[in-house]
């Protein structure tokens, strides 16, 4: 990962530090955050040793840091996350329970519409392995939710996510801007998104949008399964069925 251009201000450089840390690299050492933020050895090591002491971040016994119980606290107190969360948990737990696979929910990034935010995954013991957890970010043009939340996004954030270089995940990675759009078009007209082993290839999610108060949609459930000997069509009714219970629930905007 490149290093960042260096920004002024104590609080954008602590951004900076804490933005380091990412789904692909959860752990890092010092000179590891001076290297992706483009910080003074000096200066990492003051900002780092202060977000430890406040509880923002955790340092292991190998002397590498990890995002800190007390961020985790402060995040889930966010409106964008925290009453759609709220809303959204008795859905997410019948889902899980009945499928016993991955149940996630996400929002698009409002800064970065490439990006989805995950804001709750429910898994189990048995369940396909994945890489998203509460707090992490994949790319929106490679995830089921990703793609159901362009699908309803404005046009002028979708160009904004597609005029990027798309990430490859596996040979099944969709990366031309022109074969996303038409997904984007199923996504509207067909109400879900099949994303197809887009991330791992031994996986593929069932995606359908959450609204608010049955307008805008501000969110979108998933399902992930094993790619092996699944028709995913038989997720979709579930999944939309419990998209739609978690819109009931959320207050009109």
């Amino acid at each position: 990962m490149a290093s960042r251009p260096i920004r002024s201000g104590v609080t954008a450089r602590v951004l900076d530090v804490l933005g380091a840390f990412t789904a692909e690299a959860p752990v890092l050492g010092l000179s590891d955050i001076a290297k992706r933020t483009g910080l003074p050895l000096t200066t990492a090591h003051r900002i780092v040793g202060e977000l430890t002491a406040g509880g923002a971040l955790d340092r292991g016994e190998d002397g590498r840091y990890r995002i800190g119980l007390r961020l985790w606290e402060i995040a889930h107190l966010a409106p964008a996350s925290h009453g759609l969360r709220e809303a959204a948990m008795p859905f997410l737990e019948d889902l899980h329970e009945v499928t016993r696979h991955n149940v996630q929910l996400a929002v698009l990034d409002p800064d970065d519409p490439g990006e989805v935010v995950y804001v709750e995954r429910l898994s189990s013991r048995d369940a396909v392995s994945i890489v998203s957890r509460p707090g992490s970010r994949l790319p929106s043009h490679a995830t089921g939710v990703g793609l159901v939340l362009l699908a309803h996004a404005d046009p002028a954030d979708v160009e904004t996510a597609l005029a990027r270089p798309l990430r490859r995940f596996t040979p099944h990675t969709v990366c031309d801007p022109d074969a996303v759009r038409a997904l984007l078009a199923q996504a509207r007209s067909g109400g879900f998104v099949i994303s197809d082993r887009q991330i791992e290839a031994v996986s593929l999610s069932v995606a359908a949008p959450v609204r608010q108060g049955g307008g805008p949609v501000v969110a979108a459930l998933s399902i992930v399964v094993p790619a092996a000997g699944t028709n995913p069509h038989t997720w979709v009714p579930a999944v939309r069925a419990a998209a739609r219970g978690i819109s009931r629930a959320l207050p009109a905007s």
